[in-house]
């Protein structure tokens, strides 16, 4: 749904308008570059002249003055010398111009994928938008860095070959003309079906991706699950189309590229050779014409040869610029500021009033929800599995628009706070934390130059996480690979909780920040969470209930609602869900305690 969505709104004129357009910061460098290759092509287009002028005052009459002929054959040699000087540094320039071009596609693809809001991630595939920002950029990228310089410099040289042709015959020039509504229509033709050919092509590479993003995504649980045939036919089944997509590519291409070029060739061969064998019957023939116009026919179709070998480049091109674009034309962008107030975050209070969300704008995930957070309050969302509690959190970071209702922040609406305001003031810590390639220092700070390496060190002191960390070779110096998978989900967890602390936010988000940890590292946590909420507003979801025991107030959700709130004492006073919820949890815990006596017991028998 969202590849079809992206790729119908950009149309292949359009795709290719916008294509050019990239190449107006580089006017000048273009024009230098052109101009070279218009030297070059004079010089390629009098080479046969200056052979036929060779032929018919030297060679025909064997008359070979010294002075001429060295001029002529001096002439001759500079003038390759030339062609060849102006084609290379016509070829570096229009390829440094294509690269540049690339290169700043690339960044406004990848700065656009950095603001578009979680709505897009929810409904696009990872590894289809990989396929976007990589394969699909690769392939615009030969449309600037062969195609569009073999079209240029082609239809350049042709210009320059017809000059030369009438110079030396007029009538056959225009009955040669004959020839370009054919090849003209050869290339709409081969367009049409190509542009088919070439969707479907890069549609299939998109899931392959895709498919391909899953299964490293959750190998270990396709390992357990023993799922690796089932994926492996999976793949095997895109990758079949795939491979069918190809080959009708294959078969077009053979069919009207290379041998339908040839063909037209060998038939203005043949009119060129009879023209001059009927025109002989009546009148001497000049050899050194006759060379010459052979020659130019032959460079005549290896321009037209090679812009044909590059439409398939084009229109995989078009296709790829079409996804690219749509991407870049999506608007399913992050939230952000709205209005001209600038308020600051400085007491920290957060109210929900009446709010409603929808995802998909048919089914409310949240009903009404109402609640007030007071500065320095613990506020503990609980409740089943999607009873609404991520989403309540989802909509405080300002992750989606809201439908319906108001949330503000110290008496501000929430969607009139810049970005850095918000992002600064309101600390997160999910449930599953995401650590970035680097060091521990550097996971810890982030980008936030201003934080201090001391005050790094006293953000890991202060939720206890030093403890682990000077026991690493590097100490906060210790590389840290992708997503963090030399630590533990504890340790991640900590490092997590540091980089929270490091900012000294005045709101604190938790979803479920104490699920990962085991139940020492999850105590060492508590005893940090009671220092980190003193003077700042806590929002925090909650798995375990024992661990939410001393908030002040605990909303209970179900289905979109808060159905029950309170303290922890006033709601097992109601004999509700949260006591129901709180019970059987109790339950769970005595029985893992159980188990774990009986195994020791086991064990020292």
């Amino acid at each position: 749904m969202s590849e079809r969505y992206t790729m119908e709104t950009v149309s292949h004129k359009n795709a290719f308008r916008r294509l050019l357009g990239y190449m107006k910061p580089h006017k000048k460098a273009l024009a230098g570059a052109f101009t070279m290759l218009i030297i070059a092509t004079a010089a390629d287009v009098l080479g046969p002249i200056l052979a036929k002028v060779f032929i018919d005052s030297f060679l025909m009459p064997r008359r070979f003055d010294p002075l001429p002929l060295t001029i002529l054959i001096v002439s001759f040699i500079l003038i390759y010398v030339v062609s060849a000087f102006m084609h290379y540094f016509q070829l570096i320039s229009f390829q440094k111009i294509a690269l540049k071009i690339i290169q700043q596609l690339r960044v406004d693809v990848f700065g656009k994928v950095q603001h578009l809001g979680l709505t897009f991630f929810d409904q696009t595939p990872g590894g289809s938008l990989v396929s976007r920002i990589t394969n699909d950029t690769e392939a615009i990228k030969d449309l600037y860095v062969s195609v569009l310089s073999t079209f240029v410099q082609s239809i350049t040289l042709l210009i320059g070959i017809f000059i030369g042709m009438f110079s030396l015959d007029v009538k056959l020039t225009l009955i040669c003309l004959v020839i370009f509504p054919i090849i003209f229509i050869l290339m709409q033709v081969y367009r049409h079906f190509s542009s088919k050919v070439y969707m479907m092509t890069r549609q299939k590479l998109s899931q392959l991706n895709a498919k391909l993003n899953e299964s490293l995504q959750g190998m270990n649980m396709i390992q357990a699950m023993r799922q690796e045939m089932r994926l492996k036919k999976e793949f095997g089944a895109i990758n079949g189309q795939h491979f069918g997509a190809m080959m009708k590519s294959i078969r077009l291409n053979s069919l009207m590229l290379r041998p339908a070029v040839y063909t037209l060739y060998l038939l203005v061969l043949i009119i060129t050779l009879s023209f001059f064998g009927i025109q002989s019957f009546g009148t001497i023939i000049e050899v050194g014409v006759l060379y010459a116009f052979v020659n130019y026919l032959d460079q005549f179709f290896e321009p037209i040869n090679s812009m044909m070998m590059q439409l398939s480049r084009f229109q995989q091109a078009l296709v790829s610029a079409e996804r690219v674009f749509g991407l870049l034309d999506d608007h399913r962008m992050a939230p952000v500021k709205a209005g001209e107030e600038t308020p600051s975050i400085n007491e920290g209070m957060v109210e929900f009033e009446n709010v409603s969300f929808s995802y998909d704008g048919k089914t409310d995930i949240l009903k009404n929800i109402s609640f007030t957070a007071k500065p320095g309050e613990t506020v503990a969302l609980v409740g089943h599995t999607g009873s609404g509690k991520s989403s309540i959190i989802n909509l405080l970071m300002r992750f989606y628009p809201i439908n319906r209702g108001k949330i503000t922040i110290d008496g501000a609406p929430l969607q009139s706070f810049y970005d850095d305001e918000l992002r600064r003031k309101v600390g997160l810590v999910l449930q599953d934390s995401f650590l970035f390639v680097g060091d521990i220092k550097s996971n810890i700070r982030l980008s936030c130059d201003h934080i201090s390496d001391e005050e790094v060190v006293e953000a890991a002191e202060f939720v206890q996480a030093d403890t682990f960390i000077e026991k690493l070779p590097g100490k906060y110096d210790e590389p840290i690979g992708e997503r963090g998978a030399t630590l533990s989900s504890g340790q991640r967890q900590l490092l997590s909780f540091a980089r929270t602390m490091a900012l000294n936010p005045k709101i604190l988000v938790l979803d479920e920040a104490t699920a990962s940890v085991d139940t020492e590292t999850e105590e060492a946590i508590q005893e940090a969470l009671k220092k980190m909420r003193k003077g700042r507003t806590t929002i925090a979801i909650a798995h375990r209930l024992s661990t939410i025991q001393d908030a002040d107030q605990i909303l209970v959700l179900h289905k979109g609602e808060i159905v029950e709130r309170g303290t922890h004492q006033e709601l097992l006073g109601l004999k509700g869900l949260y006591h129901k919820m709180y019970m059987l949890q109790k339950g769970d815990d005595l029985n893992k305690n159980l188990r774990c006596l009986a195994t020791r017991s086991g064990e020292s028998s």
